[in-house]
């Protein structure tokens, strides 16, 4: 494999561009993630998060720029990438028709342990995901949570330095995305550099170091989970009403003394919006009640992730299992 080079990033990608015929994906992305950390990459359908994985990953080329795994370039040293590498995509990749402990057994084999230490190394792995009962069953007979642990014990049956994990946890419930999430944390703590895509974003805000918001193939927004939610301002105010006949007042009222939109939540006695201060909130209480608007709750709570994401991209997540996948 040669010299082995000297960095202190897991990843290092400058200036990265990827179409598909007329259509740009990636446009001109920077992302560096350092050793032993887990970054998180959001965006909406579409933005390119998919496609940074792939070509991460060796999976897939690229136009233009520099895309580099451990000081490997991802085009020239493939193979080098490859072995320090794991990936788990967004649907389990599992033979339904084996139990879990046999798709474990044959991955290891494909890996080059011997039979004994195959066997050795799934039994662990069985043990260590709590799926004892199930291992000897046939995976089409598993929940979409034992699928997932089995598809990412799968993923490290040798203990990868890097690993991508694309939307690990979608579609799932939420006791079995919690069991997840403690796999996560335990692979991180491990010294396993994590790579994260997910379209929940508590999830991100659970885990991850680091955010990197991509929209549109371009990385708007990268920092912390706090630096991300102090940077949409001072609060978030939310306005519960008496009457939900009065939203629309209110949201015109509301939007003419901030200048700001305002989010209708599902909710249709409940508005939201972003405000820089208290001074703001006290106007728009004021308007409110001097047309008479009365108020079943009224807040300033500090931002969310899901504000940060609104305020960036103009659109709300969403937890669609039959969102529209990126090209690719």
């Amino acid at each position: 494999m040669g010299v082995e080079p000297h960095t202190d990033l897991a990843i290092e990608v400058n200036n990265l561009y990827k179409s598909y015929g007329k259509v740009d994906v990636l446009k001109g992305i920077n992302l560096h993630v350092k050793r032993g950390s887990l970054v998180a990459l959001l965006g909406p359908n579409g933005a390119g998060k998919t496609t940074t994985v792939r070509i991460l990953s060796t999976l897939l080329k690229f136009n233009t720029g520099t895309a580099k795994v451990f000081g490997h370039d991802v085009l020239k040293e493939a193979d080098a990438v490859r072995q320090r590498v794991s990936l788990t995509g967004q649907f389990a990749s599992l033979d339904e028709e084996l139990s879990g402990l046999e798709n474990l057994i044959l991955v290891a084999r494909l890996l080059g342990y011997s039979w004994s230490q195959s066997r050795e190394r799934a039994k662990q792995l069985i043990r260590a995901f709590d799926l004892e009962e199930a291992g000897k069953r046939q995976v089409k007979t598993y929940s979409g949570g034992m699928r997932r642990r089995i598809d990412i014990a799968a993923s490290i049956i040798v203990s990868p330095d890097l690993l991508f994990l694309d939307e690990p946890t979608t579609g799932l419930d939420p006791r079995s995305r919690r069991y997840i999430w403690d796999v996560i944390r335990s692979l991180r703590a491990s010294g396993t550099t994590v790579l994260l895509t997910t379209q929940y974003l508590e999830e991100a805000d659970a885990l991850a170091d680091r955010i990197v918001i991509l929209d549109n193939g371009v990385i708007i927004a990268d920092g912390t989970p706090a630096e991300l939610k102090v940077s949409v301002g001072s609060g978030v105010l939310k306005m519960r009403l008496k009457d939900a006949n009065h939203r629309t007042q209110a949201e015109q009222l509301a939007t003419q003394v901030l200048g700001s939109p305002v989010q209708l939540e599902a909710d249709p006695t409940l508005l939201s919006v972003q405000v820089s201060d208290s001074e703001q909130m006290t106007a728009v209480f004021t308007a409110l009640t001097d047309v008479g608007i009365g108020l079943a709750e009224f807040a300033l709570e500090q931002p969310s992730l899901d504000d940060v994401f609104l305020s960036l991209t103009g659109q709300p997540t969403t937890n669609d299992t039959q969102e529209t996948r990126e090209i690719a």
